[in-house]
C-alpha cells in the first residue's frame, strides 16, 4: 500500500508556523520572517498574521507582538514595558523584531548563505558588519531613536531608506484593508526586505571581505617594504581605509608603529597612487601628509622638485599622490617619510 497519504499528512503536521501581528506592517517583521525562513528550522514555515493570543499561542515562533521577549519560549517582541535588550559588542540600540531575530538566528543565516561553516571566524565576521550597516538602522527607525540629536529644522524628507519603502507598501487610507490583501502585502514586503539584506551580504562577502584579506596581508608583509614598517603595499587596487583601522585595532598596534602611506595601483589610468593615512576614516588630516613643497605641483616640474622620475602630480593638501610605476610610487613614500 502507498504511504503517500500518511506521509504527506506528517510532513504537513511536521511545518512550522511564524507567527506575527496583522494589520499594518513595518520593516522590523517583515524582514524577521524573512530571515527566520532562511534558517533550517523554519525554511518551510507557514505565517500567522494575527493579535488574537490563543492563535500566537499555536505558533512555533512569534514575532514583534504578544508583549514577551523569551529565546526559550521562541516570542521576540520588543514593544513590552521594561524592554531594553540591545544587540552588544560595542553597540547600544535597542533592538526590534528584526535585531531580535538577527541576533539569535543571524549567524546560521549568514552561513547558510555563503556556505560557511557556523564555526567559520569569517561568520561573525560578516553577522557583525550586517548587523552595523543594515540592520541596527532598522532598529532604530521602528523604535523611533533618532540618528543624531538636533533642534534644526530638516533641510529635506528621505523617504527613500528601506523602512520608508516597506511602509508605503501597506493599502493606502482609501483601499481595502481585507486581511488576506495585506497578507499578500506583507509577503511582498518582506520579500522586499530580504532581497536588500541578500544583497548586501553577497556584496560583503564577495567584496569587503576579500578586501579585508588583501589589507591583513599588506599590513601584517609592510616591514618588507620598508624596514620602518610605514608604508603598505597593495599590488591591485582594494577598498582598504575602514579595513585598516579595525585591523589595526585587533592587531593592537601601537600608535608610534602605525603605517603612513598606502601604494596601490590605480583602478583604471595603469599608473600608482600614493596615499596618505588619514587620522580615522572619515577625516581629511593625514597622519603624515605628503611634503609641503610636492602640493600641488604635477609632471615634469614634480618630478625635477622630488628626484623621482614619472611623477603625475599630488594632491595641493598633500594627502594623495601619483606616479608612472609602483618603484616610482615607493621612492615617493620613503622620501616623504624622511622629510
Amino acid at each position: 500500500m502507498s504511504q503517500t497519504g500518511p506521509a504527506t499528512k506528517k510532513q504537513r503536521m511536521d511545518v512550522k508556523t511564524i507567527g506575527t501581528h496583522n494589520g499594518t506592517f513595518h520593516c522590523d517583521e517583515a524582514l524577521a520572517v524573512f530571515l527566520l525562513r532562511q534558517t533550517d528550522t523554519y525554511k518551510d514555515a507557514g505565517l500567522k498574521r494575527s493579535r488574537d493570543l490563543a492563535v500566537l499561542d499555536d505558533c512555533d515562533i512569534v514575532v514583534d507582538v504578544g508583549a514577551i521577549y523569551d529565546e526559550s519560549k521562541r516570542r521576540f517582541d520588543h514593544h513590552q514595558r521594561g524592554f531594553t535588550e540591545v544587540f552588544g559588542h560595542g553597540f547600544s540600540t535597542k533592538l526590534s523584531s528584526a535585531g531580535l531575530v538577527y541576533k539569535h538566528f543571524g549567524r546560521e543565516v549568514v552561513a547558510n548563505a555563503t556556505g560557511l561553516e557556523l564555526s567559520d571566524k569569517k561568520v561573525d565576521i560578516l553577522w557583525l558588519k550586517m548587523y552595523k550597516e543594515f540592520i541596527e538602522a532598522l532598529d532604530a527607525i521602528d523604535n523611533g531613536i533618532s540618528q543624531y540629536s538636533s533642534q534644526e529644522k530638516p533641510k529635506y524628507r528621505n523617504q527613500t531608506d528601506l523602512s520608508s519603502r516597506v511602509g508605503w507598501l501597506n493599502p493606502r487610507w482609501n483601499e481595502s484593508t481585507e486581511p488576506q490583501k495585506v497578507d499578500v502585502l506583507f509577503l511582498k514586503a518582506s520579500q522586499l526586505a530580504g532581497d536588500e539584506f541578500f544583497g548586501r551580504l553577497d556584496y560583503y562577502a564577495n567584496a569587503w571581505l576579500p578586501a579585508r584579506d588583501l589589507v591583513l596581508v599588506g599590513l601584517s608583509s609592510r616591514q618588507n617594504i620598508d624596514a620602518s614598517g610605514k608604508i603598505i603595499l597593495f599590488e591591485k587596487f582594494a577598498p582598504w581605509k575602514e579595513h585598516l583601522f579595525e585591523l589595526e585595532a585587533e592587531q593592537g598596534i601601537s600608535e608610534d608603529e602605525l603605517p603612513f602611506y598606502v601604494i596601490y595601483p590605480d583602478e583604471t589610468g595603469g599608473n600608482w597612487r600614493i596615499q596618505a593615512v588619514p587620522v580615522s576614516p572619515e577625516s581629511f588630516d593625514s597622519r603624515k601628509a605628503l611634503p609641503e613643497k610636492w602640493r600641488g605641483v604635477r609632471d615634469d616640474e614634480l618630478s625635477k622638485i622630488s628626484g623621482v622620475d614619472g611623477c603625475i602630480f599630488v594632491h595641493a593638501s598633500g594627502f594623495i599622490g601619483g606616479n608612472k610605476t609602483k618603484e616610482g610610487a615607493l621612492n615617493l613614500a620613503k622620501l616623504a617619510l624622511k622629510m
